[in-house]
């Protein structure tokens, strides 16, 4: 009996990694398998390039503002309750994504998809880190892990596979069966478990993600309206009001989303900046290069996405050795030097990026770019996480996806209004009028961050333990690059 028992025991710790990695590598998939399939998108619902970035930041904005205060609703209310609810909602919205008519409706659903995942993602490694022994978490957490470079590696070249061969509904509709497969088992086998009931700052949350949104709307429509318009004026004025009422509010609510004394802590702050600016530079150089490779080019998905695997796989190779690197040397030149390289990279393919040069330069140069994302993935979040203590550590990786996702969307607003401004989608010349000036202020992003990183501290990064509600910001990519 006693052997039964044991061997029941470990099926059902197999089936909790499974169930959790699996759910965490479709809401990281979901970040990057629509990059490549976007023309197919565009083509399909008659949509400008505005609408098209929307299909990415309404995804992204709405992860970013919810992922903190879904691990405090699941901490609250059962985790495992939670976390079944998010992944039913991300199926269910995956469905609405396959089936609507408009791009408006797309962007609907994606921003309900967004809001599944933010719950998801959390949540997932939280039940896994709580259902294996301490001594076995670092192996458990690198299985999970793994998964999300398998997704930012596979996501492009997928995408862009069931675009060109069936149809880009299926990009979405491959969610359904497996979501609800996942829920109905996750309901049967995940265990239940509770944190502290922390309050949940949902004033904070919606003055931080309505002025994201205002300056995220204004720098979209900056391109087809004039930055000089009322519309764009009005909405930046906005923005900017409502970031300083969620500055202001933080300073006084009991239980602030973001604790304004970390902000104090020099390598989380810098580190949180850095990271914002990483993540632009990823997600809106993925964006524009699928566009250039296809529109201008006239590549297929499938061939689009072969050509971003050396910028999307790297890390994966690369990481996992920048991390112990850093952990010897401290975070500073590790992070400093990979946001070089990825300055260098997006630099490269800006100069040389016109349609008489040779695609292979540029798969090259983002080699080069995806090294350097490969060093400075691992690092911010660790300088970061090394900034603060071992309570403040779920809070703190929270924050730092969040200030990744949203570094992603104002890069991806920003340098579609700079691609707007001298270019367009209606030949291939055009296209690569505005792919050039556009990638170069992706490429201008990373060169702030390496500045940014100059300022973190020499030290190593303690070796915290963080217990069971350690969460990993692990960036899609990485959690791009997520869109």
């Amino acid at each position: 009996m006693q052997a039964t028992d044991m061997q029941f025991h470990d099926r059902r710790k197999g089936a909790i990694l499974a169930l959790t990695s699996i759910a965490y590598f479709m809401v990281v998939l979901d970040s990057v398998v629509v990059v490549t399939a976007l023309p197919r998108m565009q083509r399909d619902l008659h949509a400008g390039l505005s609408a098209l970035q929307w299909t990415l930041n309404a995804y992204g904005i709405t992860f970013a503002a919810a992922i903190v205060a879904a691990a405090a609703l699941g901490d609250r209310l059962g985790r495992r309750r939670v976390f079944t609810a998010g992944l039913a909602l991300f199926s269910l919205a995956s469905a609405a994504c396959a089936l609507v008519p408009t791009v408006g409706a797309l962007i609907a659903a994606r921003a309900l998809q967004g809001l599944g995942g933010a719950t998801v993602l959390p949540l997932s490694l939280t039940i896994l880190t709580t259902s294996f022994p301490p001594q076995r978490r670092g192996a458990i957490v690198g299985i999970y892990g793994g998964l999300a470079g398998l997704a930012v590696a596979t996501g492009p070249i997928i995408g862009g596979a069931l675009a060109q061969e069936i149809d880009w509904h299926w990009i979405f509709w491959v969610n359904v069966p497996i979501g609800a497969l996942a829920v109905a088992l996750g309901l049967l086998l995940l265990p239940e478990s509770r944190g502290p009931a922390e309050r949940l700052d949902l004033v904070g949350t919606a003055l931080l993600s309505s002025g994201a949104l205002a300056l995220v709307w204004a720098l979209s429509r900056a391109g087809a309206v004039g930055w000089s318009s009322a519309e764009v004026v009005a909405t930046i004025i906005a923005g900017v009001a409502l970031l300083l009422a969620f500055l202001r509010w933080e300073r006084s609510a009991p239980a602030p989303l973001l604790p304004l004394r970390l902000l104090a802590r020099r390598d989380f702050a810098i580190g949180n900046i850095a990271s914002f600016l990483m993540s632009g530079a990823i997600f809106a150089s993925a964006l524009l290069v699928t566009e250039e490779f296809q529109l201008a080019r006239h590549l297929s998905p499938v061939g689009a996405g072969l050509r971003l695997l050396p910028f999307f796989a790297t890390p994966a190779l690369i990481s996992p050795l920048a991390g112990a690197v850093s952990d010897r040397v401290g975070p500073r030149p590790i992070a400093t030097s990979g946001l070089l390289m990825l300055a260098a990279g997006l630099g490269w393919v800006a100069w040389r990026g016109s349609l008489s040069d040779s695609w292979v330069e540029l798969v090259v140069a983002l080699l080069v770019a995806g090294a350097g994302v490969s060093m400075a993935l691992p690092t911010l979040p660790a300088a970061v996480l090394g900034a603060v203590s071992a309570q403040e550590a779920g809070k703190a990786s929270g924050l730092n996806y969040m200030a990744q996702r949203f570094g992603a969307a104002f890069a991806v607003a920003l340098s579609g209004a700079i691609f707007a401004g001298y270019g367009s989608l209606r030949s291939p010349a055009a296209v690569t009028a505005g792919f050039r000036p556009a990638i170069f202020v992706c490429a201008t992003l990373a060169v702030l961050g390496a500045f940014t990183c100059v300022g973190l501290s020499r030290r190593r990064a303690p070796q915290l333990d963080h217990g069971p509600d350690f969460t990993e910001p692990l960036l899609a990519p990485s959690a791009a690059l997520g869109e």
